[in-house]
């Protein structure tokens, strides 16, 4: 399990657009890493437009903000149009990205057991660290929680 002051795994994926994108090209800046489950349900919504909402100040702070969850990249683009997100959604179909990050495993809904992302988020700093792990997020007031964190 990752905790803070571990150095964040590296990984490449790919954007809405089919852009490659590696977390090592992000050094020098802090990163949201946030993961969830699935594009367009309510939850993960909410959460997004969280990001979406505090995005300007996140730019101002200089803080780059990934989604990452196991839609590909034309469900990426439908929900980033949807809602208007100005962040960068990542494709991880083969979940090899939520692996390495310990946040792919087995969950329960209404009594049925299925493998999917669960919901956590990791803030990175510059020098790819972890600097804190939300193991619990309240979707409407994620962003929040994140920008206070970066203080």
């Amino acid at each position: 399990m990752l905790k803070e002051g571990d150095a964040a795994p590296d990984f490449e994926a790919r954007d809405a657009e089919g852009n490659s994108v590696k977390l090592s090209d992000m050094r020098g800046r802090k990163v949201v890493l946030y993961f969830y489950p699935k594009d367009d349900t309510p939850g993960c919504t909410k959460e997004a437009c969280s990001f979406r909402d505090g995005f300007a100040e996140f730019k101002r702070r200089g803080i780059e903000v990934l989604g990452v969850s196991t839609d590909d990249e034309k469900s990426h683009r439908k929900f980033a149009e949807k809602y208007s997100l100005p962040f960068t959604l990542l494709a991880d179909t083969d979940h090899s990205v939520a692996e390495l990050y310990g946040v792919y495993g087995e969950k329960q809904f209404m009594g049925r057991k299925y493998m999917g992302v669960n919901r956590k988020t990791f803030l990175i700093d510059e020098e790819g660290r972890i600097a804190k792990v939300f193991d619990k997020v309240k979707v409407d007031e994620h962003a929040d929680e994140v920008l206070k964190a970066f203080e």
